[in-house]
């Protein structure tokens, strides 16, 4: 893929082709912004778990919850203004990007916060406004980030218009991705829990090879996630794309300001 716009409707398969396409096309700056904001939580992550787990540890522990939400807030910005920078023909380097990023790391905690206490409460009554919620809320993350939203209320309400008529199509997108990238995050994540229950819940290293694992487990579930989450926003980005040329002539908009008419 060179960077040239790549701005059309796109088919639920030309969404994923192109989400794959820019992971591979800028991988070295989405593998960068991976790193620099997995690799904190990870140590500290491993850390608790050689040193007898995070109920052994609650101070500890809440600093590390702490790291995790700051760092992940500003890998999904990031990884969001790389992809969309690439996409609409243009180049963000990773240092640039995370740079730009931590100005959104309190709006997108309460974005993250309200959007999962309204997906669980809707997921609590029979299952399916939890997921019409979670479809029609999904593209607040890059609506926040590209459109600089004022607030997080602001950006569910423009991602809940947007996605207006299209809830459908982004919940198959969503499905596909869960399919192509969460499932084997998942299992990861479930052998490590076996192992941990049968080193009764410690993961010391010093308990023996089963303690052993479970941590390189904890490292392996680590650089799992640096490859398969900037996946996840790329899918969502070309989404969030995809709508705005269908339902707002976005392509027709970046022509004119190419032509200088706008």
């Amino acid at each position: 893929m060179t960077d040239q716009p790549a701005l059309r409707q796109a088919s639920l398969g030309e969404i994923l082709d192109l989400a794959f396409g820019l992971y591979r096309h800028r991988f070295k700056d989405l593998l960068l912004i991976a790193i620099v904001c997995t690799a904190p939580p990870l140590a500290l992550n491993v850390y608790l778990s050689m040193a007898g787990g995070m109920a052994a540890n609650l101070v500890l522990t809440l600093v590390y919850l702490l790291i995790y939400i700051v760092f992940s807030s500003v890998a999904t910005a990031s990884t969001v203004f790389v992809v969309s920078e690439s996409y609409l023909g243009r180049t963000l380097p990773a240092t640039r990007a995370l740079g730009r990023a931590t100005s959104y790391i309190g709006r997108l905690f309460v974005l993250g916060m309200l959007t999962s206490v309204a997906v669980g409460l809707g997921l609590l009554l029979l299952i399916v406004p939890g997921v019409i919620l979670l479809s029609g809320l999904v593209l607040a993350t890059p609506v926040l980030v590209l459109e600089n939203s004022e607030n997080a209320l602001a950006a569910m309400g423009r991602a809940w218009a947007l996605s207006r008529g299209f809830k459908g199509k982004i919940f198959l997108l969503l499905l596909t991705m869960l399919a192509i990238i969460y499932i084997p995050a998942a299992a990861l994540g479930a052998i490590a829990g076996v192992a941990t229950g049968f080193t009764g819940g410690a993961l010391a290293v010093e308990r023996g090879p089963a303690g052993a694992a479970v941590v390189v487990l904890t490292v392996a579930g680590g650089l799992v996630q640096m490859l398969v989450y900037p996946m996840f926003y790329c899918a969502l980005t070309v989404a969030y794309y995809d709508l705005r040329v269908r339902k707002e002539g976005f392509d027709l908009e970046i022509l004119a300001d190419a032509l200088g008419t706008h």
